[in-house]
């Protein structure tokens, strides 16, 4: 008996407990409005990726990439190569296909950005001269 009456305190308390949570205070000494814990996704799909340093998926997205680019889908290419980007920002390959395929898109802003970044990236280029000529073409 008295089992139950513990365990119907300890459900009575409880909630009232959770309640009585205190409320933390920014810098400025003001309280914040409670916020809800969200749960994380559970469908991979919806949620977004976090990119870190990883060379090797970015190889993957440029081979994906190079079949778009030479199908002839210039948006889904553009889309691989600037994925790459944001896995290995130091990939120069990255860069210049990223590059190409927004030149191929007509988003001359876009592509001359990416140019930019490839000559930042790799600024001792057999073909800096010729990124550059393209970089002045495009302004």
């Amino acid at each position: 008996m008295s089992r139950w009456i513990a365990l119907l305190a300890m459900l009575c308390v409880l909630p009232l407990a959770a309640q009585d949570k205190p409320q933390l205070k920014r810098r400025d000494g003001k309280e914040q409005p409670k916020q809800e814990a969200i749960p994380p996704e559970e469908d991979k799909s919806l949620s977004t990726p976090e990119y870190g340093f990883n060379p090797v998926q970015a190889q993957k997205e440029i081979r994906t990439g190079d079949f778009y680019f030479k199908k002839g889908s210039y948006r889904a290419a553009a889309g691989r190569y600037e994925e790459a980007t944001k896995w290995n920002s130091g990939d120069p390959e990255a860069w210049l296909r990223l590059g190409e395929a927004q030149e191929k898109l007509h988003d001359k802003k876009a592509a001359s950005e990416a140019y930019q970044k490839y000559l930042e990236v790799a600024s001792d280029a057999k073909n800096a001269d010729e990124i550059r000529k393209k970089i002045a073409k495009l302004k």
